[in-house]
């Protein structure tokens, strides 16, 4: 059992988190900048530009979801391993 004084996870680099932010605010931001995608032209089977647009930004936003879950996952694996093992080093001492 570790002791409140006994950190859980080593210190963050910052590139992963920064990664992260860039690319959730291109999902939401993108989308919300209507005028750019405001026009009936060109047409995808039929559908107007503005619908299928919009339709193209789920599975868009959802590839960056998942990798910017994938990131902070892994750095946050990497925080763990790294106190794990500097406890283990100091329980062999």
């Amino acid at each position: 059992m570790s002791s409140p004084d006994v950190p859980t996870r080593g210190p963050a680099r910052s590139g992963p988190y920064i990664i992260t932010g860039i690319l959730l605010t291109v999902a939401i931001v993108v989308p919300l900048f209507v005028p750019a995608y405001s026009v009936d032209e060109p047409r995808l089977a039929g559908i107007p530009f503005f619908y299928w647009y919009q339709m193209m930004w789920i599975p868009v936003t959802v590839g960056l979801v998942g990798i910017s879950y994938w990131l902070v996952s892994k750095e946050d694996r990497r925080r763990r391993e790294s106190v794990r093992g500097m406890t283990s080093a100091e329980e062999e001492r």
